[in-house]
This record gives structure tokens, sequence and C-alpha cells, in this order.
């Protein structure tokens, strides 16, 4: 039963599968005499960032459609493991015009219902979305572009790529020397326990994916082996309040990412440890020590059947509790200079992750130990489709603020698009926003 827990304020929206502004337009491809629908804008991806530039691009009575390869919110729907939460607590969890309104503000929405609030967004903004369509090329084509779909052909004046940053998981090539009875499995392939191999698992990777994974995966009986390299360590909740709170409150998600001293390593930081569950419970490798989980250092190769990892596990924890420190000690000193020591709990220490004197080193993979393999390692994006020159040589797109180098062309839903906040579904409203500005003043410059 749907719960519409989320009300929009925008009730003017017309329910359409067309832009409410102007109508779009055919022409005759001279090369092959087929009709070319012509439109101001395109829009990439119907996940929650394209929704997002959808709504603004409505506001500002500029006529675009949005693309999308499968179903409003796919990932959500066919690329998540079947008990995962969002990371953010349901009170932070809003697009434009369009917030959480239900009776568990404190809770943290399952996949269902994450599928249902962007869905509801959709139909409240009546986004002109058309599903089941894939974009398989795009190229500059006068002052604008040329979208090839395999619904057919459009040109249009600019586009915003929403299609998001986790198309395709990142397995690191030393995944070739495993054996073959090692079953390897990415996020994208896991479900659940019980559609993994009989025997221990090996996770690599401790970012907020691998923890969660090894978590389940121990609970369900299986002796899990984690390999963790650098990792962003947070309590759940810190003082009485959800960190996440902290995080916004605080203004830390407001930091711009002009004022970002090393840009490029902040876009790239693993998420942090942190799990949605009912309890809000901490999940940090003390957390998952306590299961029985048995942690190793980061997987450095594989060699002649056996999984080798670095010595370096201690050294990369203490980092890690280091930082997290600086965090919460932040956070206190912002309490107390804005008066809101009296709102929260008194502030708190946590224990420093434990490693164990001797961890090993090295893994027979041939020995029956393990059967599966998590890569637990990442996402990328996929711009193999994208034949204009904006992708760097890890393949992923140069842009200042979500406008890249092409004129035209934007980006959204990437991690530290314009605030640190971008990597969350809240933050995509005033990232949506600042670059439909920039595409509105666009326009009329490309068309004098």
């Amino acid at each position: 039963m749907s719960r519409r827990w989320w009300p929009s304020r925008r009730s003017d929206r017309r329910s359409s599968t067309r832009s409410p502004t102007r109508p779009t337009s055919r022409s005759k491809s001279p090369e092959a005499g087929r009709a070319i629908e012509h439109v101001t804008t395109i829009v990439v991806g119907a996940g929650h960032a394209g929704l997002a530039a959808s709504y603004f691009l409505t506001e500002q009575a500029i006529d675009h459609v949005v693309l999308e390869r499968g179903e409003i919110a796919n990932s959500w729907r066919h690329e998540r493991w079947d008990s995962l939460r969002l990371l953010t607590p349901n009170w932070l969890n809003r697009l434009p015009g369009h917030s959480y309104q239900g009776p568990d503000p404190d809770g943290y929405l399952t996949m269902g219902e994450v599928v249902e609030f962007i869905e509801h967004f959709a139909v409240a903004s009546a986004a002109p979305v058309r599903t089941g369509t894939n974009v398989e090329s795009l190229r500059r084509d006068g002052d604008g572009y040329l979208v090839s779909t395999s619904r057919g052909d459009l040109r249009c004046r600019a586009v915003v790529l929403a299609s998001g940053a986790c198309n395709v998981p990142t397995v690191p090539a030393i995944s070739a020397g495993v054996p073959t009875s090692v079953a390897q499995l990415t996020p994208f392939d896991y479900r659940g326990p019980d559609h993994v191999a009989e025997g221990g698992v090996l996770v690599v990777g401790a970012s907020a994916t691998g923890v969660q994974l090894a978590a389940e995966l121990q609970r369900a009986g299986r002796q899990v082996i984690l390999a963790a390299g650098e990792h962003v360590r947070m309590p759940r909740v810190y003082r009485g309040r959800d960190v996440l709170w902290w995080m916004d409150a605080s203004g830390v998600w407001d930091q711009r990412y002009d004022e970002v001293d090393d840009l490029t390593r902040a876009r790239r930081l693993p998420s942090p440890q942190l799990v949605g569950t009912p309890e809000r419970s901490t999940l940090d490798l003390n957390a998952l020590t306590g299961l029985g989980v048995e942690l190793v250092g980061r997987l450095a190769a594989v060699r002649d059947g056996s999984a080798l990892f670095s010595g370096g596990l201690r050294n990369v924890c203490s980092l890690a509790d280091l930082k997290m420190r600086r965090l919460l000690a932040g956070f206190d000193e912002w309490a107390r200079t804005t008066g809101r020591d009296a709102e929260v709990g008194p502030p708190e220490e946590f224990a420093p992750t434990t490693v164990a004197a001797s961890t090993r080193l090295r893994l027979d993979l041939r020995g029956g130990e393990v059967g599966t393999i998590v890569w637990a390692t990442g996402f990328r994006p996929d711009y193999r489709w994208l034949d204009v020159p904006v992708v760097d040589e890890k393949g992923r797109l140069r842009h200042e603020g979500g406008v890249l180098d092409s004129p035209g062309l934007y980006a959204l839903g990437l991690p530290l698009l314009r605030r640190r906040r971008s990597t969350f579904i809240s933050g995509i409203e005033d990232d949506a926003r600042a670059v439909v500005d920039h595409l509105a003043k666009h326009l009329p410059a490309s068309a004098g």
C-alpha cells in the first residue's frame, strides 16, 4: 500500500509525458530520411538528479524531455541488495518541493520506499519522462547536440547528464588471478546471503557497502574476512543526534567545491562506514570484529592462487580514527560557539579501532576456506556513449561545478559536484537549481 508520506507543494503541475512548455518539433535527417525530434533540452537519467533538473527546467519554462534507459529510479530498483536502506535519516530526505512527512523521521527508507519517494516526486512534478529509452550516443551538432537513442534521434541545444556516478562496479585487474573455483560477485550481483555460494567469504573494501555486506554475511553464519584499505569511520549517533544531523546543522555539508583543498581526492573518498537500521547502530570495524569478522589489510595482489594483503592495516585504522576524532571535535566546537550545547548530549569518546597484533598476509584461495569474493571496491560512471571530449583518462567527467567544457553540456548527481552534500539525495536541490540557472543563461547566447 502506498503511504503517501511526501506530499508535493507543487499542486499546479500537470500530469503529462511531455514538457508543459513549448512542444517539440521534428525534421528529416538528410542522410537517412529519418524524422529527428527537436527539443530545447534533454536530461539523461530519471533518478532523483534528473528529476530535480526537470523540476527547475519546468520552473524556467524550458521545454525538455527526460530520457531513462529503464524505469524511474532504475538503479534503486535493480542495482541494490535486498536489505539495503538509505544512509540518510528520513527527515533529511528531500527533493524540490517534496519531503518525507511520515511517522518515522529518524528511520531509514528501504529500497522500495526510496523508489516510491522518487516516483511520487516524478508524478507530482509532471516530469516529461520517457522510460525504456537508451541513449546510444551524444555528439556535437552545430550549436547544440545530436542524441541518438534506441527510439530515434533528437536534436537539442543543451543536455544535462544525470545518469549517475555508479553505473559500473569497479573490480581491480588482480581479479583475473582468482582461481575459477572461487565465485566473484559485485554489489550489483549480490542480493543476500542465500544467493552466495557455500563457504567463507572474502569481502574486499571497507566503505559503507563493504561493512554492510560483511556484517550481513557474518550474521548469516558465513565466516567473513574483510580486506580493509582506506576508509572513513563515523559513529551513527553522536551526542544523541544522528551524525548526519551534525554534518547538516554545522555546515560541513555546505562547503563548496571551490573551497576544498584537494578536490580530486575529496571526490574519490570512500563512503563513510554507516548503516541505516531501526536501532541506529554504529557499524565500524570494531563492530565487525565483535561479530566475528576477521580483519586483514588491503588486498595488494593475487598471485599463484593466493591473495596477498598489505601489512599496513594498523596505520590505516589509526588514520581513520584520527580523522573521525577531528570531525567530532569540530562538531563540539561548533556546538559551543553557536550556543547549541544544551540541545545535545555531552561529548563522547570512541575506542580506537582494535587491530590484532598480527594480521594474516596471505590467504590460499585454493584451500577451500573461501568460496566467494565480494568486490566492494567502488563504482565508476559509464560514458562510453558520450562522443564529446569531456571525459578524463579515468573515465570521469571534467567539470566546474557541473558545467562541462562543451557549451550547453551539464552534469548532476556526482560526488561533491558543487557542495559536500551533493552525494546525498538532499543535496540535489541546490545543485540542480544552480546548473539549470547556468543552462538558462546559455540558451539565449546559443540562439544568437
